[in-house]
């Protein structure tokens, strides 16, 4: 009978996107919402920013993770096109290399040459990856799925407090970062629970960092902001 257990660590790749994504969205567009209100400009002006900001956030999610995927995903092939050229040029040295591996992890000097000399007879090229390199299929992912993944989560992120320009009643300003503090309470919540992490660090985290970055903007519109 087979034994199955779940680890939240297999979880932690795609939960630091999406949180990452969404929390980013929230707190930009809230942000820059809330600055534009404070600059004293209609609502239409602010539901506009607000609009322009969730394009340009969610495109610039995307072709960052697009690029830093891609990134890995080249530095990978290129690892994996030398181990191949070193097992094959000289496989002595690549069998010793893996068996002290092997030694340095707690088994027995014979007991490791007998694990490395059978991994390498069945795939040498896949020991190696994984035991030498750290490369495992589970680490490898695409660089449009992750880019659409960040762009998607950020403009959900984002959607939320531009909404609220719509429904929010006076005063608006208000309503939005009362509301975007709300959301990413939430977002650190659902991260928590996800990740089997402590819930009230993740929560303080998101909303304390949140309210400085709304407040900092807030306070950049209020001073600068001229409505002619």
């Amino acid at each position: 009978m087979k034994h199955f257990e779940h680890h939240s660590t297999v979880n932690l790749g795609w939960l630091r996107a999406g949180v990452l994504g969404a929390n980013d969205g929230i707190v930009s567009t809230a942000s820059l919402i809330l600055g534009v209100a404070a600059s004293g400009a209609s609502q239409p002006a602010i539901f506009m920013a607000g609009l322009a900001g969730l394009v340009a956030g969610a495109m610039s999610m995307a072709a960052g993770e697009y690029v830093s995927v891609s990134s890995q995903d080249d530095s990978m092939k290129a690892d994996l096109d030398k181990e191949r050229r070193e097992l094959k040029d000289s496989p002595e040295h690549e069998l010793a290399e893996l068996t002290q591996i092997y030694v340095e992890r707690g088994l027995s000097v014979e007991l490791a040459a007998q694990v490395a000399s059978e991994l390498m007879e069945h795939d040498a090229l896949a020991a190696h990856a994984r035991d030498e390199l750290g490369i495992t299929d589970f680490a490898q992912a695409s660089p449009w799925q992750a880019a659409a993944a960040s762009a998607s989560m950020f403009s959900l992120g984002a959607f939320l407090p531009l909404l609220l320009v719509w429904f929010a009643p006076e005063p608006l300003a208000v309503w939005i970062g009362l509301s975007s503090l709300v959301f990413l309470g939430l977002l650190g919540w659902l991260s928590a629970a996800l990740g089997k992490a402590p819930v009230i660090r993740a929560v303080l985290r998101v909303v304390l960092w949140g309210a400085f970055a709304m407040l900092a903007t807030s306070l950049v519109g209020k001073i600068f902001g001229v409505v002619a």
